[in-house]
């Protein structure tokens, strides 16, 4: 089976839960965004954990089937068509050989997740199929989707049907606004006391540098204490030596629009790290866009593993109903 790229869309990757276990050489995880939507999307169709799928960011492509498949969409409010007409979202639902899916605008998040029975096949890059585009690894030549690309498809296990759905009581919904938690560190004590407390307090609004690397944002103006830079450190007030940069961890170059680094960012670097946000939470923000707001919450460790948690339970939870 095989999928015919006719329209790319904006950005759209072969995406699955991330090569995880690199980050010490390097390679940062890449993978699916919003894990929430990309998991629930291979539930649907009956994928085990990990299946690859398309991430398919503000503006969807045109894909023709040349066999049938079974497919789900997840994630953002971006409307699907299949052959003109309207189809389910959160639902598994059967296409056939010939048919065209399209999409309509976008209504509500940033990224929506296309899931196919078999998942997509293309070759494993450090035990993962997604895609690094900074470097050009993994997924499909390393890059998004161009006009004319085929994508295989892998074997479906038969284990779904049409019509699995994620309950109502499930669905996220993506708002204008997000509340993001964070777990305060590495390198807050930079921040003057005063700043802290800004930064937290302060509505952000997301810049058009908003992207797999990271979220810049715009609002505030947050200072440093004042000190004679260590050896080795730049000039910055930001600037530290060096730091270990988890994937969500906020810095804030010169004091203005704090970046959170994500799933394609770099590992390490000198800028100090004020936070960071929590696994659960990067779901959500991976679902904001440009313009739209942005507040941080401080949250202990203990609540962000409280956090993680529930969500493991209820992905669990969903499982277990779903089959």
């Amino acid at each position: 089976m095989a999928i015919r790229v006719e329209k790319p869309g904006l950005l759209t990757t072969v995406q699955d839960a991330g090569r995880i276990g690199d980050y010490a050489i390097g390679m940062p995880p890449s993978g699916a965004m919003d894990l929430f939507s990309y998991e629930v999307g291979n539930m649907l169709v009956g994928n085990e954990p990990g299946a690859a799928g398309l991430e398919i960011t503000y503006f969807g492509p045109e894909l023709h089937f040349t066999e049938s498949a079974l497919v789900a969409l997840t994630g953002a409010e971006l409307p699907p068509k299949l052959n003109g007409e309207e189809c389910p979202t959160w639902e598994s639902f059967e296409v056939g050989e010939g048919d065209v899916l399209t999409f309509d605008y976008l209504k509500g998040g940033a990224r929506a997740y296309l899931s196919v029975a078999g998942g997509i096949d293309v070759p494993e890059f450090l035990g993962s199929r997604s895609t690094y585009t900074l470097i050009g690894l993994g997924g499909l030549d390393g890059r998004a989707l161009a006009e004319g690309d085929t994508l295989k498809i892998g074997s479906a296990n038969g284990s779904a049907g049409p019509g699995r759905r994620l309950p109502d009581e499930h669905r996220p919904t993506f708002g204008r606004e997000a509340e993001l938690r964070v777990i305060i560190g590495l390198a807050s004590y930079r921040l003057t006391e005063e700043a802290l407390e800004e930064f937290l307090t302060v509505e952000w609004t997301v810049t058009p540098d908003a992207n797999r690397v990271g979220y810049r944002y715009r609002g505030g103006e947050l200072s440093f204490v004042e000190r004679e830079q260590p050896a080795g450190a730049g000039s910055d007030p930001a600037n530290v030596v060096d730091f270990g940069y988890p994937v969500g961890s906020i810095q804030v170059p010169g004091g203005v629009e704090p970046i959170v680094l994500l799933n394609d960012a770099v590992t390490g670097g000198g800028y100090a790290t004020i936070g960071t946000v929590i696994s659960v939470d990067r779901d959500r923000l991976a679902q904001t866009k440009t313009n739209e707001k942005t507040r941080f919450r401080s949250v202990s460790l203990e609540e962000a593993l409280a956090a993680r948690k529930e969500r493991r339970e209820r992905l669990e939870k969903i499982r277990a109903s779903l089959e």
